[in-house]
């Protein structure tokens, strides 16, 4: 039996075996860290304490749960995450669709000025002051609207998505327009549904970058009740930490212990809390993620 020359060849099982193994290290080295904050989360601050907490928590222990699912502040902030987040990928997908479709229309006087206008503020930045400034001026200093506005809008994302419409073939428009569409009809009934990978590429990455901001809040907003989460974790996290060296008494010091125990099992609860809800969002938009990354980056 003579052999096929222009067979595909299999990997040499070493190199295949050295992949896998490779790529469990990765994984290991990646999920350890979060795998790690959750065991330390529910483990007994005393136990804790003398004992490692490497592969398995010491003992269980759900107090940090319970106080953060009974912290009203907590709540708040958590409401006002929300907000954020609901408002600005709305406002950022629509933005980012009403002003990439005109800019695939070759009628559009001055559509190249326009383009390579909106790349200018890709590379340059008035800085923190004038931002600053322009918010006191516009009234939106300590307003939930001071941080919604400056992230309704992003310039990457709409000229991936003028990359995107400029591959959907214009025949489509076209047939559209002969049968008596309007122009929002075509762009709403038409490129909207066929742009739904991109769509769900810019909303991933909005959802991700305010549920993780805190900077504009830091800078924004002195009222605690409109901080977002982030800026509560960073509050829990300063405020709980104790100087031990103004402590005198024996008795302080062991106080002063106890509570920082407790504090670190709440930073670690409430770090498991406030990731978990934005860890759930990549399984619902995987498949059209990967879809847009690729076609949307590669197209044009």
């Amino acid at each position: 039996m003579t052999k096929n020359p222009n067979r595909i060849r299999d990997g040499s099982p070493a190199a295949t075996a050295a992949l896998y193994v490779l790529s469990i290290i990765i994984c290991i080295v990646t999920l350890y860290p979060m795998y790690y904050v959750v065991i330390k989360s529910i483990s007994d601050p005393q136990l804790s304490l003398t004992r490692p907490v490497i592969l398995y928590p010491q003992g269980l222990y759900f107090g940090a749960y319970e106080l953060i699912f009974r912290n009203k502040d907590m709540w708040i902030a958590y409401g006002n995450t929300l907000i954020y987040v609901t408002t600005t990928t709305i406002l950022m997908i629509l933005t980012s669709v009403m002003a990439a479709y005109p800019l695939i229309s070759k009628k559009l006087a001055g559509r190249k000025f326009v383009v390579a206008y909106l790349l200018i503020p890709m590379y340059f930045g008035g800085g923190l002051i004038p931002s600053f400034l322009l918010i006191n001026s516009l009234g939106l200093y300590n307003t939930r609207l001071a941080l919604i506005i400056p992230g309704a809008v992003g310039i990457w994302n709409i000229i991936l998505t003028r990359t995107y419409f400029a591959s959907i073939p214009g025949e489509l428009s076209e047939a559209a327009y002969i049968d008596g569409a309007s122009i929002y009809q075509v762009l709403f009934q038409i490129y909207v549904p066929l742009a739904k990978p991109i769509i769900a590429v810019i909303a991933i990455y909005t959802i991700v970058g305010v549920w993780n901001s805190w900077f504009g809040a830091n800078i924004y907003q002195t009222k605690t009740e409109l901080h977002p989460l982030q800026m509560y974790l960073q509050r829990v996290l300063i405020s709980q930490s104790v100087d031990l060296n103004k402590l005198k008494t024996k008795e302080e010091i062991e106080q002063a212990r106890q509570v920082a125990l407790g504090a670190q099992q709440l930073k670690y609860a409430l770090i498991v809390f406030i990731t978990l809800p934005i860890l759930c969002v990549y399984p619902l938009f995987q498949k059209q993620f990967m879809k847009g990354i690729m076609l949307g980056s590669l197209k044009g």
